[in-house]
């Protein structure tokens, strides 16, 4: 079953990030909300390990926060959603899992 993971923690707080990616699975997606943006900070470990994820998971971010935040260098397979994008994600995915 598909899972849509979703992390609004700035990964630079805690390991949230790091557990999450190590728990992503074929045909998950990752969504960045609020703080966890940070984590497309071009040139931090963060990043790199977002970018190392296979193809098959999907990334996403609130674009509303990446725009807040003034994210400007962004990964090519990122792809950004408003919060109808962000309610469509959690329907199209098996079960949501939200790294509190």
């Amino acid at each position: 079953m598909a899972t849509l993971h979703l992390l609004s923690h700035s990964p630079f707080s805690d390991s949230r990030l790091s557990s999450c990616l190590r728990l992503l699975t074929t045909d998950d997606a990752l969504l960045l909300s609020g703080d966890a943006v940070y984590a497309l900070q071009d040139g931090t470990a963060q990043r790199h390990a977002l970018e190392l994820m296979p193809e098959s998971i999907a990334l996403f971010a609130l674009e509303e926060d990446v725009a807040a935040r003034g994210m400007n260098s962004l990964p090519p397979r990122l792809q950004q959603v408003d919060y109808t994008g962000f309610v469509e994600l959690c329907c199209r995915y098996d079960r949501t899992n939200s790294w509190l």
